[in-house]
C-alpha cells in the first residue's frame, strides 16, 4: 500500500516517460478533464473562462487519437498541469507560471504557432480596459 502511495505522489515529469510506471499514475481522461474544470473554479473568471475552452477543445482534439504513447503523453501531460494548479484561497490571486525554456525549446514549429496565438488570446482578455468617463488632456 504504501509503495502505490509514493508512487501516486511521485510527478511524471521528473523522470524519463516509463509506459508501464506512467500508466499507474494516469487518470482516464474523463475524471481528468472533470478534475481540471473542478480546478478551474477557484480561478479568477477570466482565467477559468480561457482555460475551461483550451482545456474543452484540446481534450475533443484528441478524443480519437489511437497511438497509445500519444494518449499516455496527452494524459500525462495534463495531469501535471492539475497538479500544479493552485487549490482554494490562493488560486484567487494566481496569475499563472513562467514556461520552462527548456520545455519551449523542444516545441515543434506548430506547438510554436499554437503557443503564440494562446499569448495573443489572453492577452487580449487581460488587457487593461480604458476609463470611458474619465477626462481627456489637451
Amino acid at each position: 500500500m504504501q509503495s502505490t502511495i509514493a508512487r501516486l505522489a511521485e510527478s511524471v515529469s521528473k523522470r524519463p516517460l516509463n509506459l508501464r510506471e506512467t500508466s499507474a499514475t494516469l487518470l482516464p481522461s474523463k475524471p481528468l478533464y472533470r478534475r481540471i474544470l473542478r480546478a478551474h473554479r477557484s480561478l479568477p473568471q477570466e482565467m477559468r473562462s480561457l482555460g475551461d475552452d483550451y482545456v474543452k477543445a484540446e481534450f475533443r482534439r484528441h478524443k480519437d487519437v489511437t497511438n497509445k504513447v500519444h494518449i499516455i503523453g496527452f494524459l500525462s501531460q495534463w495531469k501535471v498541469y492539475l497538479d500544479e494548479l493552485p487549490a482554494g484561497p490562493e488560486a484567487k490571486g494566481f496569475t499563472g507560471k513562467k514556461l520552462d525554456p527548456t520545455v519551449l525549446e523542444k516545441m515543434s514549429a506548430e506547438q510554436l504557432g499554437q503557443l503564440y496565438e494562446l499569448m495573443n488570446v489572453t492577452k487580449e482578455v487581460w488587457k487593461p480596459s480604458a476609463p470611458s468617463d474619465a477626462p481627456e488632456r489637451s
